[in-house]
């Protein structure tokens, strides 16, 4: 029964190709923009997570200003950003529990000159225990000391693909200088490979110097941009969360009733924020796809009502000869399902092609989710099957004698 029923279907379908095909496309449209909203953001959701590891182990971060994520996953700070200032930094570390150690840490962009080369850097200005905090540590040469950071030694340790601009392969950028402005600063090490971190910060393109240095001879500046602080594996981050409030606030003066103009941030913040400025894409993604599959399924619906017109003798004919009204509501039934099916299901392929190809391309975990793809395409069957019950519904009325008169 079921190669007839698909002969029947696939018959009747060609006859109005262009019809079915427009149809059809309402369907897979709207099942390519569900399943591949779905699948962009559990794509950038891990991609946040594997960015988070990468921060540094139980780490939390207090800024300067008032930070929120862009929806490309970006950070970006509003506000005063420049009344944070050392001895903010050191009270945090000193009056917050849990808090194991912390570095305090100013960045900047800026053109960095070297080997008659040049690039724009972001400047990392920390204490060497920043290497500890944030599980980054050179992978040649080594790391500025304490005594380099009391001495504002004019030194410097390069991200991995600065150094390669710079000096074609990290080794020869040992021992060499690099200019920023007028002022030379000698190359103590290059970092280990990083990557992006969770504030879309890449980690491979930062130029690492004592804190004590850019702030005197870099940059001549008494405001830093915040603090990184390690904490204790069972800290509670609302406790964490209140005291750094306190003390920022106590110390900046702010009343009751005002905003904020620090943030404090764990990893766990950072990737609910990136959660955040994704919801308005997923939201928008979900609409369009309504839209979709709504105009999918008024196509199916008026294809399939042209189809019952421009087969009223058939279906006479068949109900003649002994063919039961049930038997007719499910061909037709059928065919607006066969039709829905095919474009949920080119949908779904296409979805899962983009994301190997887009993924692959873009160096980012590859998730499949056959969950949210078999849903889709179960979904565009019966978005199929209830577009098409009115026209089963008249095929199945049809009169045979009106039929057989005409």
């Amino acid at each position: 029964m079921l190669p007839l029923n698909l002969t029947i279907a696939i018959s009747s379908l060609s006859a109005h190709k262009l019809r079915a095909v427009l149809a059809m496309l309402g369907v897979f449209l709207g099942a390519l923009a569900f399943t591949g909203v779905q699948h962009v953001s559990k794509i950038m959701v891990r991609q946040a997570e594997l960015e988070t590891e990468k921060l540094g182990p139980n780490l939390y971060a207090v800024l300067a200003g008032t930070v929120r994520f862009t929806r490309g996953g970006n950070i970006r700070i509003s506000g005063n950003s420049r009344n944070f200032v050392l001895s903010d930094a050191q009270a945090v570390i000193d009056s917050v529990p849990s808090v194991l150690e912390g570095t305090p840490f100013a960045t900047a962009t800026m053109a960095v000159r070297g080997n008659g080369n040049a690039v724009n850097a972001q400047i990392m200005a920390c204490w060497p225990n920043y290497q500890d905090i944030r599980s980054f540590r050179p992978d040649v040469g080594r790391f500025f000391t304490w005594n380099e950071v009391e001495e504002r030694a004019k030194v410097c340790v390069l991200g991995r693909k600065i150094a390669e601009r710079l000096f074609g392969r990290p080794e020869r950028a040992m021992g060499k200088d690099v200019y920023m402005f007028r002022a030379s600063f000698h190359v103590l090490g290059v970092m280990e490979e990083k990557g992006r971190d969770v504030s879309g910060t890449d980690q491979d393109e930062v130029l690492l110097m004592p804190l004590t240095t850019y702030m005197r001879r870099a940059s001549n500046q008494r405001w830093i941009s915040g603090v990184y602080l390690r904490l204790a594996k069972d800290a509670g981050l609302g406790m964490v969360n209140e005291s750094v409030n306190a003390v920022m606030r106590e110390r900046h003066k702010i009343d009751p009733g005002e905003d904020d103009d620090f943030s404090g941030m764990s990893a766990a913040d950072a990737i609910k924020l990136q959660r955040q400025a994704l919801d308005l894409m997923t939201t928008l993604g979900g609409i369009t796809s309504t839209i979709s599959f709504a105009v999918g399924g008024l196509g199916i619906l008026s294809i399939m009502i042209l189809v019952v017109r421009s087969r009223r003798i058939e279906i006479g004919v068949r109900r003649a000869v002994g063919g039961r009204r049930r038997d007719i509501v499910r061909q037709f039934l059928f065919e607006s399902g066969l039709m829905a099916a095919v474009g949920g299901g080119l949908g779904v392929a296409v979805t899962v092609i983009l994301v190997v190809v887009g993924c692959t391309i873009a160096k980012l975990p590859i998730i499949i989710d056959p969950v949210s793809l078999l849903t889709t395409l179960a979904g565009s069957c019966l978005l199929g099957v209830v577009a098409g019950a009115y026209p089963a519904w008249q095929a199945a009325n049809i009169e045979i004698l009106d039929v057989l008169k005409s």
